[in-house]
């Protein structure tokens, strides 16, 4: 799904180099709020209700408002969407708001819209809540086994997830998320200018196309991994998660409590295993 909005956006810039200033036009990525909505029965009709707001780089929205929702606890099942769309009569943010009607809007929770999400790094629950949040919402450690990955697939993610980052040659400033699958073979990749936010669009499309538990698939992402991330893989039954950057100390406890391969520091010459290293393929002797 291609958003009517686009990616980029060209600027005007002074550029400064070799102790000389001259005018010329750039490209920059596009950052700008996308509304969740979700259409629940209330009163007797169908009535929309707010759920999240997110910064994110126009493009798959739909898989954006999918994997977000099915990550946080709110859809279950790809059967329980009837339709999603764009609020187009939003002046003046249409296409900045993805409604999601329920096949049954009845049988839906509303207190679900009203609890704290604690995925978010700035929500400030200490980290020993924030694991009993996940376990509390059905989560499960998952079981042994899943892809066994080498090591040479490791040190491929940065190239591979680099080649196919279109957005990131025009501007230089965007996320990517791929998920492969053991042979390393990139499976699907989308970018955002937010790391969470390019997950959401992974599980997202694997949510709507009826393609989740993503058991025999890793994920990999070209920035740190965080909480949120690791959670978000959880939740769609990913084993592993690859990132180019580090891992933050509540990422690494998470992926442990949770039986999850937790990689780092992914580079052409080496990268470091925090949790979960048997589903590393040892080298030769």
């Amino acid at each position: 799904m291609i958003s009517p909005k686009k990616s980029t956006r060209n600027v005007q810039i002074q550029r400064f180099r070799d102790g000389r200033a001259g005018g010329r036009r750039d490209v920059v990525t596009v950052e700008e709020p996308l509304e969740i909505r979700i259409e629940v029965a209330e009163n007797g009709g169908r009535v929309e209700h707010a759920v999240a707001v997110t910064m994110r780089t126009p493009g798959d929205d739909f898989e954006l408002a999918a994997g977000f929702l099915f990550t946080e606890g709110i859809l279950a099942d790809r059967a329980d969407v009837a339709d999603l769309r764009y609020c187009r009569d939003a002046e003046p943010q249409e296409y900045n708001i993805v409604s999601v009607r329920l096949r049954d809007p009845g049988a839906f929770d509303e207190s679900l819209l009203t609890r704290n999400f604690y995925t978010t790094s700035s929500c400030g629950v200490c980290g020993k809540a924030s694991l009993e949040a996940v376990e509390v919402r059905g989560c499960a450690p998952l079981p042994d086994g899943g892809p066994t990955v080498s090591p040479e697939v490791v040190c491929a993610i940065p190239e591979t997830i680099r080649a196919s980052q279109s957005v990131f040659d025009r501007t230089g400033g965007i996320h990517a998320a791929g998920l492969f699958d053991e042979r390393g073979g990139l499976q699907l990749l989308r970018e955002d200018i937010g790391r969470h936010n390019a997950v959401d669009k992974v599980i997202g499309h694997a949510f709507l196309e009826g393609g989740l538990p993503l058991s025999a698939h890793f994920l990999a992402v070209s920035g740190r991994s965080s909480f949120e991330i690791i959670q978000k893989a959880l939740a769609a039954g990913i084993p592993m998660v690859a990132a180019v950057g580090a891992p933050s100390s509540l990422a690494v406890d998470l992926a442990r409590r949770f039986n999850m391969t937790l990689v780092g520091f992914a580079k052409p010459d080496g990268f470091n295993v925090y949790t979960g290293g048997e589903r590393i393929a040892a080298p030769p002797p």
